[in-house]
């Protein structure tokens, strides 16, 4: 479990516009270790956590693509039947807001990768290695 920083981008909501991303990503050599979209009527909004934030921050920039970075905690843990319940639990009880989160995980796999976004990334990892 760690603290990262998550990258959220908002692009023009129409075809090809996360091929390009992405294949920027890739031109750099930069891996996607987590990625999240929601979307409006015009634009919608990537969230996604890199294997290099600082260059990958260079590389919209350099694209003109507006990103913004946030921290979040990256937590690989078991997948099985009430690891979230646990983690949404010592987080609720210290009074932590989880403001959104992210994750997916193959059905056999025996662990998952879970983005979290705390109200407060400094005390939930706190928290959660108690």
């Amino acid at each position: 479990m760690q603290i990262t920083k998550q990258l959220a981008l908002f692009l023009e909501n129409k075809p090809g516009m996360l091929a390009r991303v992405c294949d920027a990503l890739s031109e750099s050599k930069i891996n996607i270790y987590a990625i999240s979209s929601s979307d409006t009527v015009d634009h919608i909004v990537v969230r996604m956590v890199v294997s290099d934030p600082a260059k990958a921050l260079r590389v919209f920039e350099e694209h003109g693509t507006l990103a913004l970075t946030s921290e979040v905690l990256m937590i690989d843990g078991n997948n099985q039947p009430g690891s979230l319940a646990m983690i949404a639990r010592k987080l609720a009880n210290a009074k932590i807001n989880i403001e959104y989160a992210y994750c997916a995980t193959s059905p056999d796999a025996k662990r998952g990768l879970l983005i979290l976004r705390p109200s407060n990334p400094q005390k939930a990892l706190k928290v959660l290695n108690t």
